[in-house]
């Protein structure tokens, strides 16, 4: 009788968690199926356009927002204007040099007289052009047999190569910079005539990183000592010398220091924990990062703070299978930028920012993080909303932290703006040949991700370097970084 009375519960239980089951594999396989769409078909930008409804207006209490407003609608007639502007044509800059070409009337009567000038200038291009540095010095014999002097030699970057600083300075931003590998550099050399085989652009490659490898660590020293940095890797592939014909997956960890606007790439063949803890064993200040577990388990002394993109990124990837919920979300996240936005375009002062940041911001995390709480129950786990939900709620702490200190920024974006030209290398040049040239390109990438946010003409700077550095005094390498 017991057995009887007892089945039919056990099925009806059983039959309930197969429809939870089954409920949260087909909200896996749409959030799954939304993505593929998205990677084949989608536009890439994470832009979000809110609704006016929706919309909370900056330095305004939330309350006064939700009164209602009148509204009459107000049409009108105007008349359009038949005759449009001409496009103006801007000038061109100024310190471009000019090369002056006068063209006189054909037949000009005698006697006429000059009463101005038309000008027109137009930009006109002259390819790079390639020369030979001969440099001669003659050789004196002194009177009475007293030896004999010559011109002392300038220092040379490579004294047995027989490349100039340009020309190493040239290669190096053209890979890492403008993204040509060296076998289209060597079609564009073959094209102005000169010769050059992999094998000689490869050694000049390596002995210049070699003559850069003690700046390079002046650089690290100098980012490690910041006290707040923003981390994160990108994925690169590598030749693996020990399964011909494979290619490893290494990665290129990036730190940025923000407020010192230094830049550090560091090459490692795998994504473990083992490359942070030992970059970062002497460090004991903020860390920004997104939600890599990595970051989560380094030292008790960092503190750590989050990435407000990579979470609205989960919501805007969930607006397909919840738009209620991913749009609430998306409208709380992009009032937080646009009041931040507002502060950078006023130049706020620090102790502003901070009293702003806790007038204004903080009480709308603290809705949107209650808010969280109540629907994360309501929602499939597996869902794409869960997820978003879920990974948000993971790492609240981290998210909210920004308003604590008013040299913190709301995201990581500023780090994934330098990783930025590493993806498009690789794009070009697909792989790196081995892990010693995966790390080269690291010290080149560090080098230039530095200017780029300084505002520094990498091809100077690098030129000017390779000049100097041969003689240059070892305590004072951080003279010749682009900071200086």
């Amino acid at each position: 009788m017991e057995d009887h009375i007892e089945t039919p519960i056990s099925k009806q239980l059983s039959y309930k968690e197969l429809y939870e089951s089954s409920q949260g594999e087909i909200a896996e396989l749409k959030r799954q199926l939304s993505e593929l769409k998205r990677m084949i078909f989608g536009s890439k930008s994470e832009r979000f356009i809110p609704t006016e409804d929706g919309q909370l207006g900056l330095f305004v209490q939330q309350s006064e927002q939700q009164a209602e407003t009148n509204q009459e609608q107000i049409t009108y007639s105007r008349e359009k204007n038949k005759n449009k502007q001409k496009p103006v044509r801007t000038s061109l800059p100024t310190h471009l040099p000019r090369v002056e070409e006068i063209i006189e009337p054909k037949d000009l009567v005698e006697g006429a007289k000059k009463i101005g000038e038309e000008i027109t200038e137009i930009l006109e291009y002259n390819p790079a052009n390639v020369f030979v540095r001969r440099i001669i010095r003659p050789k004196y014999a002194l009177p009475n047999d007293k030896g004999i002097v010559i011109g002392e030699l300038p220092s040379l970057p490579l004294p047995k190569a027989n490349a100039g600083a340009s020309m190493l300075a040239n290669l190096m931003v053209s890979k890492f910079v403008d993204h040509l590998p060296f076998y289209r550099q060597r079609q564009i050399f073959k094209r102005q005539k000169l010769e050059l085989s992999d094998s000689t652009l490869g050694g000049w490659f390596n002995a210049t990183c070699d003559l850069l490898s003690p700046l390079y660590d002046c650089l690290q020293n100098k980012v490690l000592g910041c006290n707040y940095l923003q981390m994160d890797e990108s994925p690169i592939g590598v030749q693996d010398s020990h399964k011909k014909g494979s290619l490893h997956t290494g990665y290129q960890w990036v730190v940025h220091a923000p407020i010192e606007r230094l830049v550090l790439f560091k090459y490692s063949s795998s994504r473990s924990g083992k490359t942070p803890k030992a970059l970062l064993q002497n460090f004991y200040g903020t860390l920004q990062t997104d939600g890599y577990n990595v970051y989560q388990s380094l030292s008790d002394e960092i503190t750590l703070v989050g990435c407000m993109a990579h979470a609205r990124r989960y919501f805007e990837k969930a607006l397909d299978n919840d738009p209620k919920r991913a749009t609430y979300v998306l409208e709380q996240i992009q009032w937080l930028y646009d009041l931040e936005r507002r502060l950078r375009e006023r130049k706020v002062a620090q102790h502003l920012i901070n009293r702003t940041r806790k007038r204004f911001a903080e009480p709308v995390l603290a809705e949107l993080h209650l808010w969280m709480k109540q629907n994360i129950i309501e929602v499939l786990p597996k869902s794409a909303i869960g997820i978003a939900i879920a990974y948000s709620l993971k790492l609240w702490s981290n998210l909210a932290r920004y308003t604590q200190d008013a040299n913190y920024r709301i995201d990581n974006n500023l780090i994934e703006n330098t990783i930025r030209p590493l993806a498009l290398g690789r794009k070009n040049y697909l792989f790196a040949g081995s892990h010693n040239a995966a790390q080269r390109a690291a010290m080149m990438y560090s080098f230039f991700a530095t200017c780029k946010v300084n505002g520094i003409e990498p091809l100077e700077w690098l030129t000017y370097t390779l000049n100097k550095i041969p003689e240059h005094k070892a305590n004072k390498l951080e003279d010749l970084l682009p900071i200086n």
